[in-house]
């Protein structure tokens, strides 16, 4: 708002224009079962709690869920799950849990162990998406919503931009893309910037996870922010 504004007016604010995205970009359907992708930080955490807030405010009519992936990253990703746990019960919605060991009978680790640190990132993210799309299927969901914010966003166009991947590049920016099948997943807070959610997280005293990935330091997103 370019303006000094009390907590609750932030509250406001940030919460209407992530409503605002949403209606305007006709993001959801009366009775569309919905899953969050959590992952126990801010964003997600964020993003779970303003779609309750707003499908119980604006009465969209959804139903939600959390989905998790638990990749297999000792030290990290046990820890997060931990954090969604208390999400699940904090906000009263359903979680399902998807582990790379089920779907594929392997860990991030194991494949860190075979093939060393460079690229665990881009593996992960393949896999991750995949196992999202196979937690969607047992939930039978008709669309799934991540955290992804305008600073993502940025990062993802930056990046495509240095690797020359014209093709990526116009897919990157769109606030909803359709997959495999017919599962939708969008970004409400396409147009939410990374300091208004630590904010908002804080503000709130929401219960998120703040530690970064044991891999994350070897991504090129990292060269990119």
């Amino acid at each position: 708002t370019a303006q000094s504004i009390c907590k609750e007016c932030f509250f406001h604010v940030f919460e209407t224009e992530v409503h605002n995205t949403i209606v305007d970009s006709n993001l959801f359907k009366p009775g569309d079962r919905v899953g969050i992708g959590a992952s126990g930080g801010k964003d997600s955490t964020v993003l779970a709690y303003v779609m309750k807030t707003l499908n119980d405010r604006y009465n969209y009519g959804l139903d939600l869920y959390l989905l998790s992936v638990d990749e297999g990253i000792s030290g990290y990703r046990d820890d997060s799950l931990e954090t969604v746990k208390r999400n699940k019960e904090q906000y009263g919605l359903p979680l399902l849990i998807v582990s790379y060991e089920q779907l594929y009978g392997w860990s991030m680790d194991s494949i860190v162990a075979a093939v060393g640190r460079k690229n665990n990132c881009t593996f992960c993210g393949v896999f991750r998406r995949q196992a999202l799309d196979r937690g969607a299927l047992m939930l039978d969901l008709d669309h799934i919503v991540t955290g992804h914010n305008a600073d993502d966003v940025a990062e993802t166009i930056l990046m495509n931009i240095f690797r020359g991947d014209i093709s990526r590049l116009g897919r990157c920016t769109e606030i909803a893309t359709t997959g495999e099948g017919y599962i939708v997943r969008s970004k409400p807070f396409k147009y939410a910037y990374e300091k208004e959610i630590v904010m908002y997280a804080y503000l709130r005293r929401l219960d998120y996870f703040s530690t970064e990935c044991t891999y994350s330091p070897n991504a090129y997103r990292g060269y990119a922010r």
